[in-house]
């Protein structure tokens, strides 16, 4: 993969941040409720950093390779999922990274909330402009606290 080239410009930062996130999730959720294509997976690698980390909810610090490792498995594995996201806001934007929060609301059988807080790498060769770097997720309710 080449170095990110700049894109979208500051001002467009929260709109482009909002439907990175929303499209991301969408991607998941259909993945997981099995709506996906198996062999759409690797677009859904393609849209983070090879360096991409993320922090569970439950405090466990994972790769990449250790994601896609887990997602790859679970294609189907919650048919009722949907998740909305809700309060996307820009913490912080400079070259090459833009910071954003928001709340992950998932419904289905499991329903939980997670704020989360991402660093995105602007990538003018991404839907949105922007590639996932580093995810950091915290439960504001878990699955078994409804």
């Amino acid at each position: 993969m080449s170095a990110p080239t700049p894109a979208p410009a500051p001002a467009d930062d929260a709109n482009a941040c909002h439907a990175e996130i929303v499209r991301h999730h969408r991607v998941i959720e259909d993945w997981l409720a099995g709506r996906m294509s198996r062999a759409d997976l690797p677009a859904f690698a393609d849209a983070h950093t090879p360096g991409f980390t993320l922090i569970t909810p439950d405090g466990e610090t994972l790769p990449l390779p250790r994601v896609l490792s887990m997602i790859e498995p679970a294609h189907g594995a919650a048919p009722t999922l949907t998740i909305t996201i809700r309060n996307v806001k820009i913490i912080a934007s400079a070259q090459p990274f833009v910071v954003a929060t928001y709340e992950e609301h998932h419904g289905g059988q499991d329903p939980s909330i997670r704020r989360a807080t991402v660093v995105f790498t602007r990538d003018a060769d991404t839907p949105h402009g922007l590639r996932w770097t580093h995810l950091h997720e915290t439960w504001t309710q878990t699955p078994s606290s409804t």
